[in-house]
């Protein structure tokens, strides 16, 4: 199909008159998914409401109806199940879709990048701000590579496929990075040798302005691409229904009731900016809310906070059990402390993937109230040479150490409360209800990573959003 005939389709599927960054955005688009180029990457950057999901769910229905073949990626589960609901596709982890895990010559599950057996396809890649070109990253790729490494040798080692990243620079990078690598032009080209063109949609649709949520983090952006951290950060006159500042204790409780008591918890979440806060929270919702007094009950619901190869059957739909994937406790069958930490066993399921079996597994509980992301490089030197102490008549070290790799105690998933949670962890998802906690804030601390931080706090709510402990010279027409 023509450049001109693709994107009048696309403009058609649309369902509504284009802006102008949606016209521009839709012309860049057809005139490179009809290109011959090599190895070429599209990459389409968009802020809160500007439309750049509207694209994407037209590219996907204009394509399928030509008979193109595409394939979507997100860097998470819950961004997957996102991706999947505006385009009305399937949309697949990053991880799950290029990686396949064998079992090796000792037993032990081995991470392998996979053949892409397929040909002339458009890869579709949401949420690509996630994606981190560090190979040391928690969410990084294998062997020495990263996750964007591995993405693009995946896409281009097939004949005639395209790359198409999706993604908000607005947002927050990558876990110790500055800049979103997968987003960045110069630098694909120069690290990859692709043929690559971007363009940044910046219009906020009309409809999008009737939002407070949508229109704060505009306002939020604004300031962010000028520079500005000047006060006041937001105007919140006249979106009372949609925004809200918690002031008082009593209103901050009533608050935990109605969105984490009788509600699908899956509905809420309470974004905090250290790790230590949410684990105050955390308890708090527990005992407070949901009267949970045990370490662990059935009902709770926890977040994998290392990825795991071990509980679950290489053959599996979600083939591995991911950093950032959510489970719900269904029946706790004990707890115990060996190897000087504590451990519980559980029946657990996976809530981003329902037509999972029920896994018995093990958790590692001693993450649950670490200050931290999961436990330390001693932390888990220690639990290994302990439970190596186990195996001390098992021959040679290698012959010990093999016998680590597959001790269910040393594959305990490490885990932490789900109801409250880092920026990070939430990223990629969206939740109606999202309740933000400032945190401590001094003047210092107001500044562009500050801004990135609540921008992308704030775009994680689709209806209601809760600020609670927030300064009040950060607002402006508050009553």
């Amino acid at each position: 199909m023509k450049s001109h005939e693709l994107e009048a389709q696309l403009t058609k599927n649309l369902g509504f008159d284009p802006t102008a960054d949606q016209q521009t955005a839709i012309h860049h688009i057809a005139r490179f998914q009809s290109s011959n180029k090599p190895n070429p990457v599209y990459i389409l950057k968009g802020y809160a409401g500007t439309g750049k999901t509207s694209i994407l769910g037209s590219l996907v229905r204009t394509l399928n109806n030509t008979y193109t073949k595409t394939v979507l990626l997100a860097p998470t589960g819950r961004a997957a199940k996102v991706l999947s609901a505006y385009t009305s596709k399937t949309a697949h982890t990053i991880h799950r879709y290029i990686y396949f895990i064998v079992t090796g010559k000792n037993g032990l599950p081995v991470v392998r990048l996979g053949k892409n057996k397929l040909k002339e396809t458009v890869f579709i890649v949401d949420e690509a701000s996630m994606i981190s070109d560090s190979s040391t990253n928690n969410e990084g790729g294998f062997g020495g590579h990263s996750l964007l490494d591995d993405l693009v040798e995946y896409i281009f080692s097939s004949q005639g496929n395209k790359l198409i990243l999706v993604g908000d620079t607005a947002q927050l990078p990558p876990v110790g990075l500055n800049l979103s690598p997968a987003l960045d032009l110069n630098f694909l080209k120069t690290a990859y040798n692709v043929t690559a063109h971007s363009f940044e949609m910046k219009d906020v649709m009309r409809q999008s302005l009737d939002s407070g949520i949508l229109f704060s983090a505009t306002s939020l952006r604004l300031k962010l691409t000028s520079n500005s951290s000047d006060l006041p950060l937001l105007e919140l006159d006249g979106f009372k229904d949609d925004v809200k500042v918690i002031e008082s204790a009593y209103d901050f409780e009533e608050v935990l009731q109605i969105n984490f008591s009788d509600k699908d918890q899956n509905s809420s979440v309470l974004v905090c900016r250290t790790n230590k806060r949410a684990n105050i929270f955390n308890q708090q919702i527990r005992k407070a809310i949901l009267l949970r007094d045990e370490e662990l009950e059935a009902g709770d619901k926890l977040m994998i906070v290392k990825n795991n190869y071990f509980w679950l059957d290489e053959t599996s739909k979600a083939g591995f059990i991911a950093n950032g994937e959510m489970i719900e406790i269904l029946k706790l069958i004990n707890i115990e402390d060996i190897y000087g930490f504590r451990f519980a066993e559980a029946d657990v399921r996976l809530i981003d993937y329902p037509d999972e079996e029920v896994l018995r597994v093990k958790l590692l509980l001693d993450t649950i109230n670490t200050d931290g992301p999961g436990l330390n490089i001693e932390e888990r030197n220690r639990l290994f040479e302990t439970i190596l102490e186990d195996y001390a008549d098992h021959g040679s070290r290698g012959q010990r150490v093999a016998q680590v790799m597959i001790n269910p105690y040393f594959n305990a998933l490490h885990v932490k409360f789900a109801y409250a949670m880092t920026c990070h962890k939430t990223q990629g998802g969206q939740w109606p209800t999202v309740i933000i906690d400032q945190g401590w804030l001094t003047d210092e601390m107001i500044n562009t990573e500050f801004l990135r931080w609540l921008y992308t706090a704030f775009t994680r709510a689709t209806q209601k959003l809760y600020l609670i402990n927030f300064r009040e010279d950060l607002f402006s027409g508050k009553d």
